[in-house]
């Protein structure tokens, strides 16, 4: 299941770190962060639950860029 989430960040470095940490969460299949559209895709593996794992991605976004936002 593929979902997409408005964000806030402040720099195109910024949003590929977060693309990263997106990427490396459990739960995660794929992640795909665009800056220009201030959106953040997420693919997420057979029986994640996209609401718990959307929370670990937001923790580990707040490590590379703390005041990152994403709307859920």
């Amino acid at each position: 299941m593929k979902k997409s989430y408005k964000i806030e960040v402040d720099c195109a470095n910024c949003a590929n770190l977060m693309e990263q940490a997106a990427k490396k969460t459990p739960g995660v299949k794929d992640a795909a962060v665009s800056f220009m559209a201030l959106k953040m895709t997420v693919e997420f593996e057979d029986g994640a639950e996209p609401a718990a794992v959307m929370k670990d991605v937001l923790k580990a976004c707040r490590k590379v860029e703390p005041d990152c936002e994403i709307f859920m």
